[in-house]
């Protein structure tokens, strides 16, 4: 069991419930899955960059990612129907704790001038987004291999009912928050 799901089931839990005073745990908020995205919009002119960055994607992740396809073709675009221009992949379990851990503490802290994220990017229904501009902060990427910088969207879907109750679910498992006051 990772660290921070035993820290969860043994620390998080107890705490989270006595705060909100559940009676029963299973009421209690918890992380049911992460979902990454990332666009790979060059792929109208070099096809192989989706093999690429699927394979960078998954040394992230620890699975390979599912490749999203155009649904149909949008001339404006020069996206034909059919055409690769997307990666996702859905943790949960072992996995997306090891990922939020590995996320939280070796990752944003990587950021240049990071003061936190943003908390506003609750959706309304207990879950957060946030939006990572580079893979390099990711150890797992060999900076001499990558071939163009790209991003990836982090959701993280949580059982709370509402965004007071995620934001302390995710502050409890360490996610950095910024400070009132600071931008």
């Amino acid at each position: 069991m990772s660290e921070l799901r035993e820290k969860y089931y043994k620390e998080i839990l107890p705490a989270l419930q006595k705060m909100r005073g559940h009676k029963n745990p299973m009421r209690v908020p918890r992380l049911v899955k992460i979902v990454i995205n990332r666009g790979v919009g060059e792929t109208r002119e070099n096809i192989k960059a989706i093999d690429v960055s699927a394979k960078e994607l998954a040394d992230i992740v620890g699975q390979q990612p599912l490749v999203i396809k155009a649904k149909k073709a949008i001339a404006n675009f020069k996206l034909r129907g059919g055409l690769p221009i997307g990666l996702k992949a859905t943790l949960r379990g072992e996995r997306m704790y090891d990922f939020m851990n590995k996320l939280v503490n070796v990752c944003l802290p990587k950021i240049r001038d990071f003061k936190g994220v943003s908390p506003k990017s609750f959706d309304g229904r207990g879950n957060y987004s946030l939006g990572i501009k580079e893979q390099l902060i990711f150890p797992e990427v060999d900076y001499e291999k990558v071939d163009r910088v790209r991003g990836m969207d982090i959701t993280f879907v949580t059982s709370a009912p509402d965004d007071a109750e995620a934001r302390e679910l995710l502050e409890a498992l360490g996610m950095p928050f910024q400070k009132k006051g600071a931008n």
